[in-house]
């Protein structure tokens, strides 16, 4: 019960992805790469997903309900990491990394990942802030920050109570995979696949009870605020906090996003 898309079918070749479709090299019994709970693949429909370095490639097995069939563009360094993720060795820690090395005075996403209780639930969530002011594209960036106009445009929605659940933004969706969050996918131009909007420089770790409650809801719970509203903050209910916060002065939107790749 595989599924093999093209682009994995690409990579491998014929051979081996028919080898696989008829169980030949089917695992059995796995571990599921995104929410890291058993698998079985004689019994359940189950992803594919081959992670690619630059020399190596790893291939893995997922729930086909958590995540499809893909190629996750994986760099090299990262791939023992990712093989230590596997075999269940690592464990996911709270963190906030930008998404890419950025030239000097070049703003960037920082995203923090984090439970966050609503009308007596854990909510997955995902809080994106910029370093710095984000210009809109094609101007000389003098106009202030438009970082949260922007994301208003695109669907996100403005938060006044973080008590209620926000609504969910259509194409949207967060991919997680090997137990770590890899991008936040945003629809693509016509006939084309959906695109990162943003992308983990190195795939962030998130906790193990992030995931459960991710493979539980399928959804994530994005938030985004502007430069300064948020900051670094160790602890969840600090976080919460600084949420409640920007919401009583208007510097916050929001959005639901399901669980899926491209």
């Amino acid at each position: 019960m595989l599924d093999v898309s093209e682009d994995v079918r690409a990579e491998i070749g014929d051979q081996e992805a028919d080898r696989l479709l008829a169980g030949e090299n089917a695992p059995g019994s796995y571990d599921c790469t995104s929410c890291r709970t058993p698998g079985d693949t004689g019994r359940e429909r189950t992803s594919t997903v081959l992670f690619v370095g630059e020399e190596t490639a790893v291939l893995a097995f997922a729930h086909a309900t958590c995540i499809p069939s893909q190629v996750v563009q994986v760099a090299e360094s990262e791939l023992q990491g990712a093989v230590r993720s596997i075999t269940g060795e690592e464990t996911g820690t709270m963190a906030s990394p930008p998404t890419a090395d950025a030239a000097p005075g070049q703003a960037v996403l920082g995203v923090t990942s984090g439970l966050i209780l609503i009308d007596g639930d854990l909510h997955p969530a995902l809080v994106v802030e910029p370093t710095g002011p984000i210009a809109r594209p094609g101007t000389s960036g003098t106009n202030g920050d438009e970082f949260l106009p922007l994301l208003i445009e695109q669907g996100f929605q403005p938060v006044h109570n973080v008590n209620r659940l926000p609504g969910q933004l259509q194409g949207w969706s967060i991919l997680l995979a090997m137990g770590q969050l890899h991008a936040v996918l945003q629809p693509g131009t016509i006939g084309s696949s959906p695109a990162a909007w943003w992308q983990a420089h190195q795939p962030l770790q998130v906790t193990e009870g992030w995931r459960t409650a991710a493979n539980k809801s399928h959804t994530v719970l994005v938030f985004a605020a502007p430069v300064g509203a948020i900051g670094q903050q160790p602890r969840e209910d600090l976080l919460r906090d600084a949420l409640e916060k920007a919401a009583a002065s208007g510097r916050l939107v929001a959005a639901a996003m399901p669980l899926a790749g491209t």
